[in-house]
């Protein structure tokens, strides 16, 4: 049986404390000090776990999009996948952003001239966008029973594709309405509910 890394397990632990560092002051305003009174340890510890702040700050954009996949998963293994999704949105149509993680996307494309953050970001994005089509195509062939299951087809994974960027970008357009206040939390359901009703399920041409 292999050993555990040691080294791997302390970095998962001090993710959360990086990730809410980095998500109240943003990647310029962060300082290595600062890091490190986040988590506890002294700057020299730190850099024995990641050779740089920017080290860090990649990690925590995997951090983010790991616990973002890992609550969807928590939404879909208890629910059919119907229902499953409808609760997604309604959840994600009440959240004001609490945990402030959101944030890291504004911290990042602060730096995009960066090409390593840059990519990060673009990968966090693209990974998330063909999670969701598998959701959706998951759902798509379970819909007529498991009698009759079927594998997707290439137009049901077009058309997941589309609506995984639809409901990407609905995301992020509430994400700056709550950092500026746009409209409020009803209204944020309402989108969710109601749009991304709609993207989910669309009504077929008359």
């Amino acid at each position: 049986m292999p050993r555990p890394n040691l080294q791997e397990q302390r970095r998962a632990e001090l993710l959360p404390a990086l990730a809410r560092a980095f998500a109240t002051d943003g990647y310029a305003g962060t300082t290595t000090a600062g890091l490190a009174a986040a988590t506890d340890l002294r700057e020299n510890q730190l850099y024995r776990l990641w050779p740089s702040k920017k080290a860090m700050f990649l990690a925590v954009v995997d951090h983010l999009y790991d616990q973002h996949v890992a609550w969807w998963e928590a939404q879909l293994a208890d629910r059919p996948p119907d229902a499953a999704i409808a609760h997604i949105l309604e959840e994600e149509g009440r959240h004001r952003g609490e945990s402030g993680l959101h944030r890291i996307t504004f911290a990042g494309l602060s730096e995009a001239r960066d090409p390593e953050i840059r990519a990060a970001l673009a990968g966090m994005y693209e990974r998330f966008h063909a999670y969701i089509v598998d959701v959706l195509t998951r759902r798509a062939t379970n819909r007529t029973g498991a009698a009759k299951k079927r594998k997707a087809n290439k137009a049901d994974v077009e058309q997941a594709s589309l609506t995984a960027w639809s409901l990407i970008a609905l995301g992020s357009l509430t994400n700056i309405a709550r950092e500026l206040d746009l409209f409020p939390v009803k209204t944020q359901e309402r989108l969710f509910t109601q749009v991304g009703g709609a993207l989910i399920d669309p009504k077929p041409p008359h």
